[in-house]
C-alpha cells in the first residue's frame, strides 16, 4: 500500500515554557532569580540526586521484524522502543490514540524511543518506508493495541527521541548542581530556567539551515552555549526530568509561528501550563527563548498571554 506524506519543511522548532520567576537583566555570570514561592515551597530541602530512567527493549511484545522493530513490551511504562537497522534511511512511524491527532516520527538508524504521551487508550501504530519517488511510502506493518499506564507521569520522565539524556550526560550533572540546596521542585524549575535564558544564545544560522530530521544533542548545546528553540526546550526538559520533575515538551503555535514550550508538573499544584512569575496568587505565561532574545515590553506582553499559544503535539 502506498501513501503520500505532505512534508512539513519546517523542523519541529522549539521554545520553552516554565519557570516561576521575575526576569532580571542578564550579566556575565548567571544570578539566581529571586522568586516568591511561599505557597508551594517545602520547608525541607529536596534531594538533588539525579534519577535517570532507562528505556529498555523487553522482547516479549514486538511488532515488525528484520530491519525495523517496535518493541511494546514496556508500553505500560510510557514508551515504545524502536530499532532500525536496514539500508533504507527513510523510515517513518505514525501513532495515534483513539481520536487524537496523528503523530509522525522520522526514525533514525539504531535505537530510539517514542513516548506514549497520549495516555491510556487504543493506539494505532503504523510503520512506513520510503519507496521510489520522493514522498511515496509503503506500509511495513500496522497494528492496534490497548495500552494502560499505571503511572501517567512516566512518559514525561523517560528520555525519548526528542529529549535524549542519561546518567552520564553533562546536562544531568548541571541539573544536579543547579538543584543543590533547593527546597522544592518549583525552585529547581526557576534555577534551571534562569541558567538557560542567561547562558544560551540563539543560533540564527542553524535556524536558517536546520533539516526536518534534526534533534538536539543536549550536551553539545550546553558546550557551545547556543542553539535554536528546539535546543532550548530539550536542554531544560532533560535537566528537569533528571531531577524527577515530569516535564512535557509541547509543540504548537505561538501566534502564527510554529513553536514549542515546556510544561512541568508540580506536586500539589498539578501541570503548570505557564510561568513567568508567581505573586502568591497567580501564574502568568512565559516563553524563555523569547525572554533570552528579546526584552521589549511588547514581546513580554505577548508571551505573558496564554491565548497566544495553541498546543498541537506533546512529547
Amino acid at each position: 500500500m502506498f501513501r503520500r506524506f505532505c512534508q512539513n519543511k519546517s523542523i519541529l522548532t522549539a521554545c520553552l515554557l516554565a519557570a516561576a520567576l521575575t526576569l532580571q537583566a542578564c550579566g556575565n555570570e548567571p544570578e539566581e532569580t529571586v522568586v516568591e514561592i511561599t505557597k508551594i515551597a517545602s520547608q525541607q530541602n529536596r534531594s538533588n540526586e539525579p534519577k535517570c530512567l532507562t528505556p529498555l527493549p523487553g522482547g516479549e511484545n514486538v511488532l515488525g521484524g528484520d530491519e525495523l522493530t517496535v518493541d511494546a513490551t514496556n508500553s505500560d511504562e510510557g514508551y515504545l522502543y524502536v530499532k532500525s537497522t536496514g539500508e533504507n534511511d527513510d523510515i517513518k512511524i505514525q501513532i495515534s490514540c483513539d481520536d487524537s491527532v496523528t503523530y509522525t516520527y522520522i526514525i533514525p538508524k539504531g535505537d530510539s524511543v517514542i513516548p506514549l504521551s497520549l495516555g491510556d487508550g487504543t493506539y494505532s501504530i503504523v510503520a512506513y518506508e520510503g519507496v521510489g519517488e520522493e514522498g511515496m511510502y509503503a506500509t511495513k506493518f500496522a497494528e492496534d493495541m490497548h495500552i494502560t499506564m499505571p503511572d501517567p507521569y512516566l512518559p514525561f520522565l523517560y528520555p525519548n527521541l526528542y529529549v535524549k539524556f542519561d546518567i552520564k550526560s553533562d546536562v544531568v550533572a548541571l541539573g544536579k548542581e543547579l538543584a543543590a540546596g533547593k527546597g522544592s521542585d518549583i525552585e529547581v524549575v526557576a534555577a534551571v530556567y534562569d541558567y538557560v535564558v542567561k547562558n544560551i544564545t540563539y543560533d540564527h544560522e542553524r535556524a536558517a539551515t536546520v533539516k526536518p530530521d534534526y534533534v538536539p544533542n543536549v550536551d553539545d548545546v550546553l558546550k557551545k552555549k547556543e542553539g535554536i528553540c528546539f535546543d532550548y526546550a530539550a536542554l531544560m526538559a532533560a535537566m528537569l526530568r533528571s531531577q524527577r520533575i515530569p516535564t512535557k515538551l509541547e509543540f504548537g503555535y505561538a501566534g502564527d509561528a510554529y513553536h514549542a514550550w515546556i510544561t512541568s508538573y508540580i506536586e500539589d499544584e498539578g501541570w503548570i501550563n505557564g510561568i513567568i512569575e508567581f505573586d502568591g496568587v497567580d501564574w502568568t505565561l512565559m516563553d524563555p527563548t523569547f525572554a533570552a532574545n528579546a526584552g521589549t515590553k511588547k514581546i513580554k506582553s505577548f508571551i505573558g498571554d496564554g491565548s497566544n499559544y495553541t498546543t498541537k503535539y506533546t512529547y
